[in-house]
């Protein structure tokens, strides 16, 4: 049986991998292990161990406690409700339309995002 945790951080080094532009192939080339490896680890189906861990961290040019972030959380399959605010999950980061956004807005220079950014703020205090 999969552990939480284990699934956790497979997601986040998932997450990031896709974030950075990385194949499974490429980051098991980086860590030397078979890419078959690094699919098992992002299902949670294998446990990563500290070691591991630390070098998956070192290829993805992150700190290990990146893969821990939003453990205090609900679950991915949560939504968490503010007040006056939309309904937003939990784990917005399992949403792949969300990291296509981040990837985006990142890729746009600077001052413009900026400009973005306030547009957004903006409309989603008009909707």
């Amino acid at each position: 049986m999969k552990h939480p945790v284990d699934v956790h951080v497979g997601k986040r080094i998932r997450h990031r991998r896709w974030m950075v532009g990385m194949t499974q192939q490429q980051l098991a080339e980086k860590v030397g292990i078979k890419f078959q490896q690094i699919q098992k680890y992002e299902t949670g189906m294998n446990r990563v161990s500290a070691s591991r861990l630390w070098d998956i961290a070192e290829a993805l040019a992150v700190p290990v406690a990146f893969f821990f972030e939003g453990m205090e959380t609900p679950m991915p399959s949560q939504v968490v409700a503010e007040s006056n605010e939309a309904n937003v999950p939990a784990d917005i980061l399992a949403d792949k339309e969300a990291l296509e956004l981040v990837r985006s807005y990142y890729a746009i220079p600077e001052n413009q995002r900026r400009r973005l950014f306030e547009l957004a703020r903006v409309l989603s205090d008009v909707a």
